[in-house]
């Protein structure tokens, strides 16, 4: 869990459009995300991401939206093909965001199951997620 300074709405505006705007706001992170299968929103789409030099691990990664809750603000994708799958045999990521007055809080988690005994925990992922969501929150904020 961590605590944003834009508001919950605009938050998850940026995570429902991420397709378009994290490559645009996230470059150093992301080359692209293009849009497979459905519409990039709805649970079924599949996206294939390409990373850029700002990420540990991974280089691409295909994931298909499993659920969307708009009245939550929660969102469930899973990674389906990809360097991510090198390391963990299964990977669901969650997203939920919370409104906190006029900030908000944004509650990222994830499940797995490691392809061998010796693949650490995703930590380097989760604090990759973290750093970009604080900076879409500073990104959010130049705009304002």
């Amino acid at each position: 869990d961590f605590e944003l300074k834009s508001t919950a709405e605009k938050v998850w505006g940026t995570i429902r459009d991420s397709t378009t705007i994290f490559p645009q706001a996230l470059s150093h992170d992301y080359k692209s995300i293009q849009v497979l299968e459905g519409d990039g929103k709805a649970p079924g789409s599949v996206r294939l991401i390409n990373y850029a030099e700002g990420s540990p691990i991974v280089k691409v990664s295909k994931e298909r939206i499993e659920s969307v809750d708009e009245a939550e603000k929660k969102y469930v994708y899973s990674i389906i093909d990809g360097d991510l799958l090198k390391y963990y045999k299964t990977f669901f990521g969650k997203i939920i965001v919370v409104p906190k007055g006029e900030s908000s809080l944004v509650k990222w988690s994830c499940e797995f199951e490691k392809a061998s005994e010796e693949i650490p925990d995703p930590s380097v992922i989760k604090e990759f997620a973290v750093k970009n969501f604080k900076e879409i929150d500073d990104y959010l904020h130049g705009k304002a």
